[in-house]
């Protein structure tokens, strides 16, 4: 095992044995690694083989737009002083070579193959995960995007990625519309997605969402996985080839 890409990262190891899994997490704007840490106690009890690593911004936090209820301390992952929907993709695409560089250094520290890891991030967090993996092949096996929306509309759908959506419908930062529609067009586009929007949740990394979160985990099956089980019943001749 290489050292720690990054010494300030929160990094919660298995009890014992081997490391099996990789879960990196991505803060909003304006906040920090720490305010992950429902997600990751949740991760934690439920896959105690997993390293989990929760990350801070590269930058410190710059400001906000006015009346925004967010934080006014801590990191962001690329500025929202001046930002707008035409602006938004851009900065996005600033930010992801190195967003992705370190998602690269935490899976060779962890000695994992990219269907090991997964990233799971709130808000500015969960903007960047799911574009990470729409910008970069084999990049990691699932994301957990938390009040979070794609900077511009999916035109592809990522090739053998889990995408777990979760919104509040109370959410006025970011409304859940966006996630709604984005689902609908992954799912034309052929992706492994599930889009959860929850009553009276704002913009909030919620118990219930992160409830939600490790159910959809537990029980969605990869069309991947539906795929190679066809695959092995046709090679013992148990079902029919089509």
């Amino acid at each position: 095992m290489t050292h720690a890409p990054d010494p300030r990262a929160i990094v919660s190891l298995p009890a014992s044995g081997p490391t099996q899994l990789l879960f990196l997490l991505f803060h909003g704007v304006g906040s920090q690694a720490t305010h992950m840490a429902p997600l990751a106690a949740a991760l934690r009890e439920q896959y105690p083989q997993a390293a989990v690593v929760s990350l801070n911004g590269p930058q410190p936090f710059d400001g906000i737009p006015d009346g925004a209820p967010m934080e006014s301390t801590g990191f962001q992952w690329f500025s929202v002083q001046g930002i707008t929907d035409d602006n938004r993709a851009g900065r996005v695409a600033t930010a992801l070579p190195d967003f992705i560089a370190r998602i690269r250094a935490w899976a060779k520290h962890f000695e994992l193959d990219w269907p090991h890891v997964a990233l799971a991030g709130f808000s500015q967090g969960a903007i960047m995960a799911l574009e990470a993996v729409q910008a970069e092949p084999a990049l990691a096996g699932r994301v957990i995007a938390v009040g979070g929306h794609y900077a511009s509309p999916p035109e592809q759908a990522p090739q053998d990625v889990c995408l777990h959506l979760l919104h509040g419908m109370a959410d006025t930062v970011l409304p859940y519309q966006g996630v709604v529609t984005a689902a609908k067009t992954l799912v034309q586009l052929g992706a492994d997605v599930t889009a959860d929007v929850l009553p009276e949740i704002g913009h909030e990394l919620h118990a219930d969402l992160v409830a939600q979160a490790m159910r959809q985990l537990r029980t969605f099956v990869p069309a991947k996985v539906w795929r190679e089980a066809m695959q092995a019943a046709e090679a013992q001749g148990l079902v029919p080839k089509v």
